[in-house]
């Protein structure tokens, strides 16, 4: 299987813009969103069934039992999260509490506490799904609020798609934008990333921020510019960074007002005639060219 990751440097690029029409255009049976913060492919490449899901479990909470607790106050002076809470009602102390949203799971407050009131239990961080049948399999998954586990999430989404699409040649996945913890864990084992950016300041720095981070990764990486014409200035010095890193710079996509009004109808920009989806067509077969270079196929 070869794993073609889209990503940007920061979000609002068109990333899953041009990772759904990717989709779209090779006919993939197999892609995932691993924007786990916030995954949205699912909107614009519309399953038409309902997903399996399973609770993803990541690090453990504290669980104070009240019965047990002595309210000796050893947990919350120790917990450096502030993550123990001391319940009041008309004013007057009652049971201590563990806030999930503050716990860190670092077992701490289990340590200090005299009467083993404190253990540390399973906590669930997120949901995995995965919509499958005999024609595609897309992985996903939606990360609970307040869980740090984005990066193990992650993993866990890739891992649920290769193990489902096994025998498929080519998988596409819409990473996260940024450098973090979900990017790192995105570019771990991919063939390729194909680079979004945007001809803005803040659009060349991610840029330069996100190469700097797939590079140590060792794998290919292409670059293409999207809303290349709301600066055109912008547009050239990205051209001239490519060239001189010696990166391929495999196209331009124009801004579009048509490219919005498919995206809101729940299309991809290649569903419909507009230069955005012309575009982003022959960046396509640029990267598909690249991708499978190596072996002298194409897909």
């Amino acid at each position: 299987m070869k794993q073609l990751l889209i990503l940007s440097g920061k979000g609002g690029t068109g990333k899953t813009t041009i990772a759904s029409a990717f989709i779209k255009l090779s006919g993939a049976r197999a892609y995932a969103d691993c924007d786990v913060d916030a995954p949205n492919l699912h909107l614009v490449t519309g399953q038409g069934f309902a997903p399996k899901k399973t609770d993803y479990y990541g690090l453990p909470k504290a669980e104070i039992n009240a019965e047990r607790c002595i309210k000796c106050n050893q947990c919350r002076q120790k917990c450096r999260f502030s993550a123990i809470l001391i319940e009041k009602k008309h004013l007057v102390e009652k049971n201590y509490q563990v806030d999930p949203f503050a716990c860190e799971g670092c077992g701490v407050c289990e340590a200090v506490c005299p009467v083993g009131a404190i253990a540390l239990k399973p906590a669930v961080a997120g949901e995995l799904m995965l919509y499958s049948n005999e024609k595609k399999v897309f992985s996903t998954a939606q990360l609970k609020m307040g869980s740090g586990t984005s990066g193990m999430l992650v993993t866990e989404v890739k891992k649920q798609m290769k193990s489902a699409a096994a025998d498929t040649e080519l998988a596409i996945i819409d990473g996260s934008p940024g450098i973090g913890c979900p990017v790192i864990a995105s570019l771990s084992g991919v063939d390729m990333v194909l680079i979004v950016a945007e001809p803005s300041v803040s659009g060349i720095s991610d840029m330069e921020r996100i190469i700097k981070t797939a590079t140590k990764f060792g794998t290919k990486i292409a670059v293409c510019i999207n809303k290349y014409n709301t600066n055109i200035e912008n547009t050239e010095k990205i051209e001239e960074f490519c060239a001189k890193q010696g990166l391929p710079f495999i196209g331009k996509i124009p801004f579009d007002a048509e490219a919005v009004k498919a995206i809101n109808n729940g299309q991809t920009i290649v569903d419909i005639e507009c230069p955005s989806g012309t575009a982003v067509t022959a960046v396509y077969h640029k990267t598909i060219a690249l991708l499978f270079e190596e072996d002298g196929r194409s897909a």
